[in-house]
């Protein structure tokens, strides 16, 4: 993806200063030297098919190429490592570790987000990971910016599936909700906790046998609540924007 990045941005710079300098070279060329009328040229044939097929050929190219790397993006196993359940809702999140694919998996252990705790998603680096994603009420999307990828989490039976093929460095993460969700949509973040394969497996162990997710992050050595953000004030117990205690008919 970074290639493609890279060389899309080489040809919009050489097709822009080839532009340019056909500009610049007709203000200098043809610009006003008496009264007389400069000769009219129309109905140039090759001219106007060399700039008719070119710009079909540069979008051909660019889209063959993004179609060959948004297809190897994209690609999923049969048989990854770790599978992520990742379900949003109006305004946390809901991470469910599962042991197969699919609606028909169940579910050994969950991760579940609060307006006083930041959710946790733990995962290990040089493992395979599967994220299924979907949501309870309507569309969200699931952004963590160093993984350099976000898909829209979508209601109903739409599940929206992605992999990674591994996580490369260890630490913690800021994740978020990219897309306008509702009232509260500002405070919809989460954390990426990536830690080792084998403090992975003792997590996972930990939440199995019935340990909260701070006491599974505390056995295994890690800050047991979210270090890369933190719970919002949402004020929803108050009435923010009609107060209880301004008096009826009272303006601003």
């Amino acid at each position: 993806m970074y290639d493609l990045w890279i060389a899309s941005c080489v040809a919009a710079l050489a097709v822009g200063f080839l532009v340019w300098g056909l500009i610049f070279w007709c203000v200098v060329r043809y610009r006003k030297r008496g009264n007389e009328l400069p000769v009219q040229t129309r109905y140039n044939l090759p001219m106007e098919f060399l700039y008719t097929i070119a710009p079909v050929l540069i979008v051909s190219v660019l889209f063959y190429y993004t179609a060959v790397v948004q297809t190897d993006v994209v690609k999923t196993t049969s048989n990854p490592d770790v599978t992520v359940e990742v379900v949003a809702f109006k305004w946390n999140w809901q991470f469910n570790y599962r042991d197969g694919q699919g609606v028909e998996a169940d579910t050994t252990a969950s991760v579940l987000g609060t307006s006083e705790v930041i959710p946790i998603l733990v995962l290990p680096t040089n493992r395979s990971i599967r994220f299924e994603e979907t949501s309870r009420d309507v569309i969200h999307s699931f952004w963590v910016p160093e993984m350099l990828f976000k898909r829209d989490v979508m209601p109903g039976s739409i599940r929206n599936v992605f992999e990674v093929s591994s996580l490369e460095s260890e630490g913690a993460y800021v994740g978020r909700c990219a897309e306008l969700c509702g009232s509260y949509h500002a405070f919809m973040n989460f954390e990426l906790r990536v830690v080792s394969p084998e403090n992975f497996d003792r997590f996972l162990t930990a939440k199995q046998g019935g340990a909260s997710t701070q006491e599974a992050l505390t056995s295994i050595g890690e800050e047991p609540y979210a270090i890369t953000t933190k719970p919002f004030e949402t004020r929803r117990t108050e009435s923010n924007f009609n107060p209880d205690t301004v008096p009826a008919g009272t303006g601003s």
